[in-house]
């Protein structure tokens, strides 16, 4: 018979920890097909949207841009109210598995580390797997780039200061991005942000085995998105470097990352691989593995100490990258 031993994994925080009780409690999730159309609205409507960026001083208009194959997709622009002249870019992608999402949701989350700086923040609609796999998303999200830094002048960034952002999903695609960017000399990126990235279709972490119906998002959740977003190419020989960042052997020549993951979540093995992959290219990469964290728990609960910490190196990384000592 197998050996049905658990295989022994860190523990949660445990000012975390009563959260994911609380939600075992209330029975495992599983996602499926037919939850998506549902996970890709927002929670509110665009007018409550704005009305509550406003309350934060801040303003937000759209702009329809071409996408991958020169189809449409939206960006959301997103700045302070009144501001003028030439601010940095945070050219921001929004997680969800390549699956779900949406390109306005949880634009608060940024404003302890993000926009506080003042930046220009820009947050592609990107399509979305199954419906658009591999390469729409990650080529939708460089088209969006490629826009604008072309119309940099009249959105009021520097084009010498665009940043990449992503947490999750979005952070893969913001790797992949940054490699798109590197390989077809396209725009300037002084700096990538890749919070708990989704890098690697192989499945073949210890983390991954470690957390397979644990957590938030977990090697099953993680797996479906996969599939959804390759299809039947997953773990084999035809994925891309943009597709999965997690298996470029070359890093050379990418700008400078901010890396981070929690010690207890799905993604851990292959963010403190790529980390190690970006110093062995000679690429400046901070990497933070808060002990404790599961996957997404800096925004799930912000108020916990752990998450305090992690938004805090957040904000202190983005301010020495976009706010240099003259």
């Amino acid at each position: 018979m197998p050996d049905a031993t658990p295989i022994p994994r860190p523990p949660f925080d445990p000012e975390l920890a009563p959260f994911l009780e609380a939600m075992d409690a209330r029975g495992r999730f599983r996602l499926t097909a037919e939850m998506l159309p549902r996970m890709r609205q927002l929670d509110m409507t665009e007018a409550q949207l704005d009305e509550g960026l406003r309350a934060r001083g801040l303003e937000r208009r759209s702009i329809t841009v071409p996408g991958h194959l020169g189809d449409p997709i939206a960006l959301a622009v997103v700045q302070r109210i009144g501001r003028m002249g030439s601010a940095a870019c945070a050219y921001a992608i929004h997680g969800g598995g390549m699956m779900f999402g949406h390109h306005l949701g949880n634009l608060d989350s940024y404003d302890e580390w993000l926009l506080v700086h003042d930046v220009v923040l820009v947050s592609p609609d990107y399509r979305l797997a199954p419906e658009h796999p591999d390469p729409y998303p990650v080529e939708d999200c460089y088209a969006g780039l490629v826009w604008t830094a072309e119309h940099a002048a009249e959105l009021g960034i520097d084009p010498g200061r665009v940043v990449v952002v992503g947490q999750s999903a979005g952070a893969g695609l913001a790797a992949g991005t940054a490699l798109l960017a590197r390989d077809r000399q396209g725009p300037a990126v002084i700096g990538q942000v890749l919070v708990s990235p989704m890098l690697d279709d192989r499945d073949a972490t210890l983390s991954a085995r470690q957390f397979d119906g644990v957590g938030v998002a977990d090697r099953e959740m993680t797996g479906f998105g996969w599939d959804a977003y390759l299809g039947d190419r997953r773990g084999g020989d035809d994925v891309s470097i943009y597709a999965a960042p997690g298996r470029a052997t070359d890093l050379a020549g990418l700008p400078p990352a901010y890396v981070d993951c929690g010690s207890a979540e799905v993604f851990r093995d292959e963010t403190v691989a790529y980390a190690g992959a970006l110093w062995a290219a000679g690429v400046q990469a901070e990497l933070h593995v808060w002990p404790g964290a599961f996957h997404g728990s800096t925004s799930m609960l912000p108020e916990a100490t752990l998450s305090r910490r992690a938004v805090a190196a957040l904000r202190d990384w983005t301010r020495r990258l976009l706010e240099p000592t003259p």
